[in-house]
Order: structure tokens, then C-alpha cells, then sequence
């Protein structure tokens, strides 16, 4: 059980991360063990899979065909890799960091990030969906924590709410794909869905499928019209939007395009889908990149393009698409976590979040500046970094797709605003001289070089040497995502091609655009209707005005009347089962055989009026509490006369109760209170309660004519004693086959009588209690 064990490891640790990380030296360091073990684990697993996957799977809820289930294929592993591998390095960036806060608030950070890893791996690793759905759920509510970890900033808050409103909603839309999944197909498993893929296109459930599927994944991987949450999540502390939201979390909508990519196949309305919205958020991305100053501000719209190009890439499909998606995944994740540790740094060594802010920090900080350069040639496209070979890979796939000229225009324009963000990240704040260079607070340490360095390091491994990683990670990924084996060698040079010349033309605008950046930013970021229509004002627009009908609605409908409450669910009630006996019009029973009346059960009925009549008539609460007592007394000698002692030992137990606790609470009010009710509002209560009876009566009449049907009974009956050990199947009903009834029957009871005593407590004026 491998992938059980490397699953589930995260979460102790992230219990013992919370303990140690605030007693022991260096907490980062010690933290970054655990995911650079499961790198190591992962890798050596990746070794030996070959072309075939490895599974596990443990019975989770047998009955409804829910297992835990795990794979590990080649696109998984790559996701795991990335997870594990940056996790360990934001481990230590963490520590070094948060260095200079309290032990404690470090630590907290770090138990977060292990929590998250074994969220994400979770997530990546689930063979069932149901499963996948938890995972993916505890990845939002992890990362709701770390965007709001500086609790004390109202923006860091608004953040993340916001972040957890989005993805936390396009979740729900997911679950409902997936219930319709599973209702289509009669499974939950991935893989078998993938293998099946004609009959979910074929079913009439995949239409609305396809719509909750990608909108639980647009919301999690920032598409339009949701892109606005993921640069606001950049109030999250740097280590955070390092791993969260450049290179993990974000990815996961992509993650579930993907696999969902072999299933939609036979439906050409999946792939127009993910070509039109992630061409759409690839130019707003890049257009809010022109717009923003601040330095994760800049990168986090990068990404939000970068995931863009990640969904047109799937929507393209084949094998190049599967490639192309597969290398970016592995350039962007190295380059861009790489670049958020850099504007860490910077952030962290002068105090100032604007990249206009900053200047002549290279000579200072030369380890991040390195870093950032190379981070920054991989980001632009520039050989011989990965980012080059991803970018060839990209262009690759859309020649063979025989896209438009003006789809790859587009695309061109938006990989040349990655251009110039990588300049404005690895130029205006380490080289560009403005009137002073910035202040320095806090110098490099180890903790804080070792990330950006190894990543960008990668980076031009990987890009002088591509085979280092074309047939053991990029090749088996871009197979399990086709779905079929690929033959393909990847070079760093391919000769004069015309991808190369998409690729020179890319870093020509990318040149034109930073040039341009200084006079364009601060213009379109003014632009009142472009910051409308590209940020979040729309979804505040919705979420204020939620607020303010939940705000009139709790005015209208709690007002504070319990006759007004009674009196609503009462009419309700009336008026469906009204409305369902005209529709149904059934027919009517009534047994007037006097022969059957016997005296007991007529005299326990007179009793029960009568009890019900004084309860109606009286003025005094007391004798109203003990007039509905009788009635609940009657009822229970109904139960007893009809051969149900349990049910009448619980009745008068409930009536007790219930009788004994009203009426110590109506013994500190006035037992005949002033009367507060109109003559029309008796009137009224007389007719609705006069409408209720009479309803009641008619139901019970059509429900007699019915036939009796004796399934229900006879199956509880043969199935109380070999299911639920138990021969009294009232008893069993009740305990074992309705058992979450009663528990909240039970817990109903307890809260009321909690209620209760905290309202029967006395205080002293000093506030004790007697």
C-alpha cells in the first residue's frame, strides 16, 4: 500500500510539523524531510512503472460503489513529482522566511503546507471520483487558510473568502457532475471512464455534465469569467503563492480537463469549450498584466494566462497537444514558483510589494538576481531553457491541430506578455536604476536562495539536456494523457522551423510590450470601465446583493412572532397536501360499521378531544401546558390499546419530559397573561386550525382506500433479526435502519433541553449563578 502510506503520511506530519517546527532549530529544514522523502518514494516508483499503472484500492463505501482508489500513471507521477519536490523546497523557504516572526506562526505556516501536500496528492492520485471530490474540497479549505494566514489584514481576509466562495462553489458544481457520472455510467472510477468514454458522450446526461465539470474546474483553475480570485489570493504569504496558486493548486482544473479529455473525445463541444475560454483568459491574463504594478500582482496574472494556454492545449488534442500540455506544465511549475521565491526575496529584503518601487537590488541580492534571470529566459521562451522547448512544443501543437492564423496570433500576443513580465521580473527590480537604490532590511540566507536556485538551475538542465526528462517523465505523462503510447524525441534544437519563427516573433512583441509597459500600465489601470469589466466588481455585485436579500428576507420571515411562524408552516402544509390531493384526486374510505367501534379507544378519543378543546379554549398557560399534556397522554394509550407498549412507554416518556420542562419555564411568566391577539386574528388561527384538521381528516381518508401494501412490513420484519440482531422491529427500525433519524431526533431533544436550562438558570447581579 504504497500510495496509501505516501498519501496519507502528509497529515501526521503536518500534526507533529505544528509541535516541532516551534521547538526544534531550523523547522523549515526539518519540515522539508517528509516531501523530499516522497519525492524520492515517487521517483523510485516512476522508475519501475513503465507503461502501466500502479493501483490501489480499499473499500470505502462497498454499498453505493465508492472505494478509495489510487493510481499512479505518468501524469500523475509528474504531478506528484512537482508536489513533493516544491513542497520540500517551500518547506524551507518557510523556515527561513518566517525566521524572523514568532515560532509559532511559523509553525502554523508549516503544518498548512504539509496538510496541503497530502491534499494535493490525494487529489492527483484519486482513481475514484468520489474520493477525488474530498481531496479536491480539503485543497480549497487549506488554501482558504493560507491566503487569510495574516488574519489581521482586512485584505488578506476578503481574499480569502473570496478564493473559498469560487472554488468551494465550482465544487458543488463538480459533486453534481460527478453524481450524474456515476447515475450515467454506473461507476465512479477514472480510468474506467476514460475506457468507456462513448457511453458518456452518448448518455442525454453529458451536455449537462460537461457544464458542471467545467465549472468546477474554471473555478479552481481561474478561467473567465473567474479569473478575478487567484491575483487576489496573492495577499497570501509568498511561500504560499509559490506553491499554491503557480505551480499546485491552480493546476488542478487542468488536472481534471485532462483526465476528463479521452472521455469527451466523441463530443467536439469539449474541446471548442476549452479552446474558446482558455484563449479568452490567456488574453486577459496578459492584458491585466499591462495593468498591474505590483510584483506578485504581475506574476499571478502570468499564471492566470499560463493555465489559460494549459486548457486550449487540452481542448486542441492528439499527440502534440499531449506533449506540449505536459512540457508547459513542467516549465511553467519550474519557472514560475522559481520567480514568486525571487519577489520574495525581494519583497522580504525592502518592504515594498510594486515593482516600481524597487530598484538596484542585483548587486545586493545577486543569488535571487541569478535566480530571477534564469527563471526569467525560461518564462520569455529564450533557449536554452525548458521554457524554450515547452514554447516550441506549444506552437507544434497548434500547426498540427491546423489552427487559424488568428488562433495563433492570439496565442503568439499572449505568450509575448509572458515576455514581458519575465523582463519586468528579472530586470526593473534587480538592474533598473531610478532615483535611489532600495533599501535593504533582511539579506539573503540559504533558506531563502536554496529554491529559486535549484528551480531555475532545473530549468536550464532540463533545456540543455532535455532527455533527461523527455522519455522518463514527459513522454509517459503525455501517454497517459493521449491515452495511447507516443513515440517522440525532444530536442533543444530542431532547426529553422516555423515554430521558431512563432518564437522569434514572441520575443519581439514581448520586447515591444515591456518597452511600452511604463507609459500603458498605470493608463489602463485607471481605466475605470476595463477594471469593471476585467476584476472582481462583478462578483461583489453578486455577492453584496446575496447579502442584501438574505438581510430582507430575515426581516420579512424572523420577525420575532411564533404565532406568525406557526401560522406560515401551518398554511404551507395545507396548501400542498391541498394541492396534491386535487391532482391526484384520489378515492375516499370511510368505515361507519358501528360494530367495529369498541369503548376503550372511544373513550381514550373523547379524552383526547377534550384535552384539545380546553388547550384551545383556555386563557392560562399552565392549563393550556396541561391540556396539551392530556392529548399527548391520549396518545400514548392509543398506542397501548393498539398492542404498541414500546411506543407508548416512549410517548409518555416524551410527554413527561416535556410537560415537566414547559412548565417550569412557564412558571417565570404570568399564567394569565394580557391577551395579545385580535378578535380577526383568533378568527383567522380558528379557520387555519379548523382548514388543518379538516385536510388531515381527507388525507387519512384517502390513504385508507388504498389497498394496504405489506412489502414494507414484511421486509423489515424478515430482515430485523439476520441484518440487525435484533426481534423487536419497532426497536430496529428505529436504532438501526432510520438510525440517523434518531440520532438527530435525539440531539433535537438535547439542544432543546439545553435550551431550556440555560434559560431556567438564575444569575446574581454579580453575574454568578445560584
Amino acid at each position: 500500500m504504497m500510495l496509501f502510506a505516501a498519501v496519507f503520511a502528509g497529515f501526521p506530519a503536518a500534526l507533529l510539523a505544528r509541535f516541532l517546527a516551534a521547538r526544534v532549530p531550523h523547522p523549515g529544514w526539518v519540515c522539508a524531510l517528509v516531501p523530499a522523502a516522497l519525492f524520492a518514494a515517487f521517483a523510485a516508483m516512476g522508475a519501475g512503472l513503465g507503461e502501466a499503472a500502479l493501483v490501489e484500492r480499499l473499500e470505502w463505501v462497498p454499498a453505493l460503489g465508492v472505494g478509495l482508489g489510487f493510481r499512479l500513471d505518468g501524469f500523475s507521477l509528474l504531478f506528484c513529482l512537482l508536489i513533493t519536490g516544491i513542497g520540500a523546497l517551500v518547506c524551507v523557504y518557510s523556515g527561513a522566511y518566517f525566521a524572523e516572526k514568532p515560532r509559532d506562526k511559523g509553525a502554523s505556516f508549516l503544518a498548512l503546507v504539509l496538510l496541503f501536500m497530502a491534499a494535493m496528492l490525494g487529489t492527483v492520485l484519486s482513481d475514484n471520483l468520489v474520493g477525488l471530490y474530498v481531496f479536491w474540497e480539503l485543497t480549497s479549505l487549506v488554501s482558504f487558510l493560507l491566503i487569510g494566514f495574516d488574519s489581521h489584514q482586512v485584505a488578506a481576509r476578503k481574499a480569502a473568502l473570496q478564493s473559498l466562495v469560487v472554488t468551494a462553489g465550482g465544487g458543488l458544481c463538480l459533486f453534481g457532475a460527478i453524481l450524474l457520472i456515476g447515475s450515467a455510467m454506473g461507476t465512479f472510477s477514472l480510468s474506467e471512464i476514460a475506457a468507456r468514454g462513448g457511453e458518456l458522450t452518448a448518455s442525454p446526461l453529458a451536455p449537462a455534465i460537461l457544464v458542471l465539470l467545467c465549472l468546477g474546474a474554471f473555478t479552481k483553475s481561474a478561467q473567465v469569467p473567474f479569473h478575478f480570485w487567484l491575483p487576489n489570493a496573492m495577499q497570501a504569504p509568498t511561500p504560499a503563492s509559490a506553491y499554491l496558486h503557480s505551480a499546485t493548486m491552480v493546476k488542478l482544473g487542468v488536472y481534471l480537463l485532462a483526465r476528463f479529455d479521452q472521455a469527451f473525445a466523441g463530443m467536439p463541444a469539449f474541446g471548442t469549450t476549452l479552446v474558446v475560454f482558455g484563449t479568452a483568459t490567456l488574453l486577459v491574463g496578459g492584458l491585466r498584466a499591462l495593468m498591474q504594478s505590483g510584483f506578485k500582482g504581475i506574476l499571478a496574472q502570468s499564471t492566470v494566462g499560463s493555465l489559460g494556454l494549459l486548457v486550449l492545449l487540452i481542448g486542441l488534442g492528439g499527440e502534440a497537444a499531449a506533449l506540449a500540455t505536459v512540457g508547459f506544465i513542467l516549465a511553467h511549475a519550474l519557472y514560475k514558483a522559481a520567480l514568486f521565491f525571487c519577489a520574495g526575496n525581494a519583497i522580504h529584503a525592502t518592504g515594498r510589494t510594486q515593482v516600481t518601487q524597487m530598484s538596484g537590488l542585483g548587486p545586493r541580492l545577486p543569488l535571487t538576481a541569478a535566480a530571477a534571470a534564469l527563471a526569467a529566459v525560461s518564462m520569455a521562451g529564450l533557449a536554452p531553457m525548458i521554457g524554450f522547448v515547452a514554447k516550441e512544443l506549444v506552437f507544434e501543437a497548434q500547426l498540427a491541430d491546423a489552427a487559424g492564423a488568428l488562433a495563433i496570433a492570439l496565442v503568439v500576443v499572449g505568450n509575448a506578455a509572458f515576455g514581458m513580465i519575465a523582463l519586468l521580473s528579472a530586470v526593473d527590480p534587480f538592474w533598473k536604476r531610478r532615483d535611489a537604490p532600495s533599501e535593504i532590511k533582511h539579506r539573503e540566507t540559504p533558506g531563502l536562495v536554496l529554491g529559486p536556485l535549484v528551480l531555475a538551475g532545473l530549468g536550464l538542465l532540463f533545456g540543455l539536456m532535455p532527455g533527461l526528462v523527455a522519455q522518463t517523465l514527459i513522454v509517459p505523462a503525455a501517454s497517459a494523457l493521449h491515452g495511447a503510447p507516443i513515440e517522440a524525441s525532444i530536442y533543444l534544437w530542431h532547426g529553422f522551423t516555423p515554430m521558431l519563427a512563432l518564437s522569434a516573433g514572441v520575443v519581439a512583441l514581448g520586447v515591444v510590450l515591456y518597452l511600452a509597459w511604463p507609459r500603458v500600465h498605470w493608463r489602463l489601470g485607471e481605466w475605470p470601465p476595463l477594471v469593471a469589466l476585467l476584476g472582481d466588481r462583478g462578483y461583489y455585485a453578486v455577492f453584496d446583493g446575496i447579502l442584501s436579500l438574505a438581510e430582507r428576507s430575515t426581516r420579512m420571515l424572523q420577525n420575532g412572532d411564533q404565532r406568525r411562524y406557526t401560522a406560515t408552516v401551518v398554511a404551507a402544509t395545507v396548501a400542498l397536501v391541498l394541492a396534491g390531493l386535487l391532482l391526484a384526486a384520489p378515492g375516499f374510505a370511510i368505515d361507519l360499521d358501528a360494530s367495529a367501534l369498541h369503548p376503550a379507544p372511544l373513550a381514550v378519543l373523547a379524552f383526547i378531544v377534550a384535552g384539545a378543546l380546553a388547550a384551545a379554549r383556555t386563557r392560562s398557560l399552565l392549563a393550556a401546558m396541561v391540556s396539551v399534556g392530556i392529548v399527548g397522554f391520549g396518545s400514548a394509550l392509543v398506542f397501548l390499546v393498539n398492542g404498541a407498549p414500546d411506543l407508548a412507554l416512549t410517548q409518555f416518556s416524551v410527554e413527561v419530559l416535556v410537560v415537566v420542562i414547559l412548565t417550569a419555564l412557564l412558571l417565570r411568566l404570568p399564567l394569565n397573561p394580557v391577551p395579545t391577539r385580535t378578535r380577526g386574528e383568533r378568527r383567522f388561527d380558528a379557520v387555519l386550525a379548523a382548514g388543518f384538521g379538516l385536510v388531515v381528516f381527507v388525507a387519512l381518508a384517502a390513504m385508507t382506500a388504498v389497498p394496504f401494501d405489506p412489502r414494507l412490513s414484511a421486509f423489515f420484519a424478515a430482515a430485523s433479526y439476520p441484518e440487525a440482531f435484533g426481534r423487536n422491529v419497532v426497536n430496529v427500525i428505529l436504532v438501526d435502519f432510520r438510525a440517523i433519524d434518531t440520532l438527530g431526533e435525539i440531539s433535537v431533544v438535547c439542544f432543546a433541553a439545553l435550551g431550556a436550562w440555560s434559560l431556567l438558570r438564575r444569575r446574581t447581579g454579580s453575574g454568578g449563578a445560584k
